[in-house]
């Protein structure tokens, strides 16, 4: 499912301006100072972010002595709070969040644990995506599914269909996301290697056991009620950030000339946020910069964009200029840009050609 499934920035996006990517050995001496994680700051992190998701637990116990109508607002903030959780998993993932693998490893596990994760896995397939991402050659772990115009108008009426569907917006930012996180990352990748199955299977155990104690507390109804409307609000939400910082008009994406820092500076946005939801989700929003470095804890990406010329020219988008890239679905490896697969002149004359 994951293979189907600017402020000086906006003015150069419109002018379909690129950001000029720094030599090697620049850009690494940028980053190489934001790339050490603070353990007071991680730790802080994990307690402002765990308690407050546990008290929302709390609070629906209590909010259902009275109504379960009560208890959905704790559950949608369970849910805003979970793609915070996530954040910090992903960071337990690069090994960015503590010094140590040990406490990356404890930490990731049990954050991915609460979202519905395997550690293991996920940490496998991410790194894949980030060594891969904007190579046309290599698609299909990590992303979202996208056809080039050519393969589009060469796929069989099925396969359009198909495309067409998962690139639905009410499919791909509801129905998607929960199918994904609830069931599919229960499954182990049949290209991972034996260790990576095992922690997927006990990730699964862990969960009915989760699932199991918690019932006991709440009921089952109302424990999988709960559960499900905050996993909905946290993977809908995750996937439409994901979505909008690497599905954009000039995204990157290469054939044959793949480059790690042009992927990184072309092929990832800048998604700036109001305060609140940068907190949320835990700055990834700089996601140009934790593509150039997946070393950098959240907590010093802001920092990070802000040190240098180069981070100022990467496309910025803002929650109204986000909207419109719903649309855009095929890559149009002439023009060198994402385009929607109705309305395009381009599309209808080679599609008569």
């Amino acid at each position: 499912m994951q293979s189907e499934l600017r402020s000086t920035g906006p003015d150069l996006a419109q002018r379909g301006a690129k950001p000029k990517v720094a030599s090697v050995a620049h850009w690494k001496r940028v980053v190489a100072k934001f790339q050490v994680p603070s353990s007071a700051r991680s730790s802080w992190q994990l307690v402002n972010t765990l308690v407050p998701y546990a008290a929302t637990w709390v609070a629906a116990y209590f909010a259902l002595s009275v109504s379960w109508w009560l208890a959905l607002p704790f559950a949608v903030l369970g849910g805003a709070l979970l793609v915070r959780i996530f954040i910090l998993f992903h960071d337990c993932t690069h090994g960015s969040l503590f010094r140590g693998r040990r406490a990356n490893t404890f930490w990731g596990v049990l954050t991915g644990l609460l979202s519905f994760t395997s550690f293991h896995q996920w940490r496998w397939e991410h790194a894949l995506h980030h060594a891969t991402a904007g190579d046309l050659e290599r698609r299909g772990v990590g992303d979202v599914w996208t056809l080039t115009v050519d393969e589009y108008l060469e796929a069989s009426r099925w396969k359009r269909l198909r495309y067409r569907i998962v690139r639905n917006p009410l499919f791909l930012f509801s129905i998607v996301p929960v199918v994904f996180f609830v069931l599919l990352e229960r499954i182990p990748n049949p290209k991972a290697n034996a260790r990576i199955w095992r922690w997927v299977l006990l990730t699964d155990l862990a969960l009915i056991g989760v699932a199991w104690a918690m019932s006991s507390v709440f009921g089952f109804w109302n424990y999988a009620s709960l559960q499900l409307i905050a996993t909905a609000v946290a993977s809908s939400g995750g996937v439409w950030l994901f979505y909008v910082q690497h599905q954009y008009e000039g995204t990157y994406w290469a054939r044959g000339d793949w480059d790690y820092a042009e992927a990184a500076l072309k092929g990832s946005s800048f998604y700036k946020l109001p305060a609140v939801l940068q907190w949320f989700s835990g700055s990834i929003g700089y996601h140009h910069v934790h593509h150039l470095s997946p070393r950098i804890p959240n907590y010093n990406l802001e920092r990070c964009h802000r040190s240098d010329p180069m981070f100022l020219e990467v496309e910025t988008l803002t929650l109204l200029s986000s909207l419109r890239l719903i649309n855009l679905r095929l890559w149009d490896e002439r023009a060198g840009e994402l385009i929607p697969i109705r309305g395009s002149e381009e599309l209808q004359r080679r599609s008569a050609s």
